[in-house]
């Protein structure tokens, strides 16, 4: 009995001896994180070489912008069940949605490392709640970053950005501040995503990083290297469904010598480990820690997988938007995805702006409300040739008027000056006086408010409440995309702030889990106040016609 007592406690003082001496996550995941196939096992990293480093980084801020299934994830993932196991901190994990990215996070990720680690089932003591983990004194927080009330008052040391890119941006902050109260050795944040379009989302935080990229030394002219995207990438068909197409492979950029894809297991080798490869920072003095990588370096993804999506990227905007974002880790923008200075340029009438008309013409206002308030003043034609109940596509905008102004009573002068039949006005933030504004010229202005549940260009009219909800991708559709259909025309004396804010906003394209094409507009942190005005305008048209006619909308 004394001998099993005293094995026992031989055992106990050895854990704890061991479990002191981790202090990477690194150790921690060789040591207690078991996946499952393809490379079931203990954790490791000879087929994930560039993870090593983001796995032990320390710095409070850390970016990684990479392309899809790079086991990044992973890396997050990792880097929570350490600060809980080990450190005893307190973990928030952010996901884009509550419901079903959050669900899907405890299915898929979750669950399976607990059910494939004793050392995960036994640390944590309550699992079932979507939202909560809690692993002894350590508390596992799983939040979707669409409800700010979901991100307040969670107390974390260690904060995870998972798919930043498609979460609500201005949330972000909010979800970071957490860990304000903690002192700066203890606090960690790490952000990870597939980008989508410059300076917005993880392509805006990798460029305050130090930008590292993964470099190793090629094998045939023994320079150090990277893959670049997709210039490293040779195609071998014409179709996608060439046979010929699984003979694609990768060079290097320097010597243009191919690079065996069985051999990446050798020269991808981390330095750590006996390899050449390692992180290289591309700029120096900068606080933040960024990883960049791209689907090439994948040592599971074969090169002709890369370059059959290469050849499938022209048959819609989605597969084009996917190819670079999700096996480049690339920004991109598709064409007529977003307003240029070509466009611009075609759409400039020879007429300077006017400050009244006396034409009998049908005029709308849109305007936006910010520090300042943005309004667009336009004047309508109709191609009655070609009538339709689709008043917006038969129209003809010509630009009157853009500007802004300081005070809501500085709007009824131009609803007086242009004669305006009707004007649609930003909800909020200032929803006291844009109602005041709507009830002073009751009956031909209405209040907008983006909402879900409203299809196409439909226009949900609350009378009652002097507002209309609106399809917010539906409107910035027509009202931006009329550009490029060069059916706007804008004054030649057009201020530089109108021309800079309505190329701001850009049209995101992808897929739903089902496969089905999906859009939004995305705008990152910058001023488009006059692209919302003109987006509010175009809704105004609509109920213009509608209000003439004395019909429903």
């Amino acid at each position: 009995m004394q001998a099993t007592l005293a094995q026992l406690l031989h055992e106990r003082v050895l854990t704890g001896l061991q479990r002191k001496s981790i202090t990477k996550v690194s150790d921690w995941a060789a040591m207690y994180r078991v996946m499952g196939p393809p490379y079931a096992g203990l954790f490791g990293f000879d087929h994930h070489p560039w993870l090593l480093e983001p796995h032990d980084c320390t710095a409070e801020m850390q970016i990684a912008k990479k392309s899809a299934q790079m086991g990044f994830t992973e890396t997050g993932l990792n880097k929570a069940f350490k600060a809980l196991d080990i450190d005893g901190k307190n973990v928030l994990y952010v996901l884009p949605t509550s419901h079903p990215d959050a669900t899907d996070f405890s299915s898929s990720r979750f669950d399976p490392a607990l059910e494939l680690s004793q050392h995960l089932a036994d640390m944590f003591t309550e699992v079932k709640n979507v939202g909560h983990k809690r692993a002894g004194s350590a508390n596992l927080f799983v939040r979707g970053s669409r409800s700010r009330n979901q991100l307040k008052s969670i107390p974390a040391n260690t904060v995870i950005f998972d798919e930043l890119d498609e979460m609500v941006q201005k949330n972000i902050t909010l979800a970071y501040e957490r860990t304000s109260g903690q002192p700066d050795e203890f606090r960690e944040i790490f952000k990870l995503s597939t980008p989508t379009i410059d300076e917005f989302g993880i392509d805006g935080f990798y460029k305050e990083s130090d930008q590292r990229h993964y470099v190793f030394k090629c094998p045939h002219c023994t320079r150090f290297t990277e893959l670049v995207f997709d210039s490293c990438l040779v195609v071998t068909a014409e179709h996608s469904e060439d046979p010929e197409i699984r003979n694609s492979y990768v060079i290097c950029t320097l010597c243009k010598h191919k690079l065996d894809h069985r051999d990446k297991i050798n020269f991808l080798k981390e330095k750590a480990f006996g390899g050449t490869a390692h992180w290289e920072p591309m700029v120096s003095n900068r606080m933040a820690v960024g990883w960049y990588i791209n689907q090439l370096y994948s040592i599971a993804l074969e090169p002709w997988k890369i370059a059959q999506a290469k050849l499938k990227m022209s048959q819609s905007p989605e597969d084009e938007q996917e190819y670079y974002n999700s096996k480049g880790g690339l920004t991109h923008v598709v064409a007529g995805g977003r307003v240029e200075d070509d466009d611009l340029k075609a759409c400039t009438g020879n007429y300077l702006s006017s400050s009244g008309s006396s034409l009998p013409t049908l005029k709308t206002m849109g305007i936006d409300v910010g520090a300042w308030i943005h309004f667009e003043v336009d004047e309508w034609t109709l191609d009655r040739a070609k009538y339709t109940n689709n008043v917006n596509g038969i129209a003809n905008c010509r630009v009157l008027k853009e500007g802004k102004v300081k005070d809501f009573h500085e709007l009824d002068d131009l609803m007086f000056q242009y004669g305006i039949k009707y004007a649609v006005i930003d909800i909020e933030p200032e929803v006291r006086l844009a109602l005041e504004f709507a009830q002073r010229f009751h009956g031909i202005v209405r209040r907008c408010r983006f909402a879900r549940g409203v299809s196409g260009k439909d226009i949900k009219d609350n009378e009652e409440e002097l507002s209309v909800q609106v399809c917010r991708t539906s409107w910035m559709d027509l009202a931006l995309k009329r550009f490029h259909r060069r059916k706007i025309t804008i004054p030649s004396d057009t201020g530089l702030e109108f021309k800079t804010q309505v190329k701001v906003p850009v049209r995101i394209y992808a897929k739903d889990a089902d496969g089905n094409p999906v859009g939004r507009w995305e705008s990152g942190n910058k001023a488009d106040h006059a692209a919302f005005a003109r987006v509010y305008s175009e809704i105004a048209l609509k109920l213009a016609v509608s209000h003439a006619a004395n019909s429903n909308i």
